[in-house]
């Protein structure tokens, strides 16, 4: 008996929320995999999917779900990635292809990223199709532009600690999954003197998507899927 041929895992960018905005390269290569793997909340949630069954049909798909740890444990974070990896792989060595699924795109700071290097090192191929960044998205919300000729563009998470140093670079700024810091972010921003050119786009795309152009007066509560777009001078 021939040897069955290893599938290929697909790291598929879906974009900020929008239906939409999958491209039609997403589209046709998820109709394509027989196998989905989406990443799921702790309490069910599988955002990522939930996009996805809004542009086309799944049926006759086996999905797939993967859990990833929230908390900041390496140790817990990286056991999440392996045990991805293992359920990923049962399907790559019976030759089925496996589209996972990450919100925006695959190479900013995207969950993929750990899975594929370990699913890489295992000896299996792998490939990407990009997505929209959910900061370009909320720049198109804002109908702003986010760079002009010879300016700079800043992509910075806001989760990770003081700004200070990041919002005194020249250009326009993208502060990544800011909620969670939100009253820090603004003090950061006014003692930089950026407050009054920042913006907050929450869940761009989804339901309960809203725009914040005074920070000073946002409501709160602003969640996970938080950009803050300082624009520049």
């Amino acid at each position: 008996m021939a040897d069955i041929k290893k599938g290929t895992l697909y790291g598929v960018g879906v974009g900020p929320g929008d239906p939409e905005l999958l491209t039609v390269k997403a589209v046709r290569l998820l109709q394509r995999c027989p196998v989905i793997a989406a990443p799921q909340t702790r309490s069910g949630e599988t955002l990522a999917l939930d996009i996805v069954r809004q542009a086309l049909p799944l049926a006759g798909k086996t999905i797939l779900p993967l859990y990833f740890s929230m908390e900041r444990d390496r140790a817990l974070i990286r056991a999440a990635h392996e045990r991805a990896a293992d359920a990923i792989q049962a399907h790559l060595d019976g030759g089925e292809d496996v589209a996972m699924l990450n919100l925006g795109d695959v190479s900013i700071y995207a969950t993929w990223g750990y899975v594929m290097e370990l699913v890489r090192g295992r000896g299996y191929e792998t490939a990407m199709v990009p997505g929209i960044p959910s900061f370009c998205a909320a720049a198109s919300r804002l109908d702003a532009t986010l760079v002009s000729w010879g300016s700079s563009l800043h992509v910075i998470p806001a989760g990770k600690g003081p700004l200070g140093p990041q919002l005194v670079q020249p250009g326009a700024k993208v502060l990544m999954k800011a909620g969670a810091r939100l009253p820090q972010v603004v003090e950061e921003l006014r003692q930089a003197g950026q407050l009054g050119r920042a913006v907050l786009v929450e869940n761009c795309g989804l339901p309960g998507e809203r725009v914040c152009t005074d920070l000073e007066h946002c409501p709160e509560g602003a969640g996970y899927f938080a950009t803050v777009i300082v624009k520049e001078k």
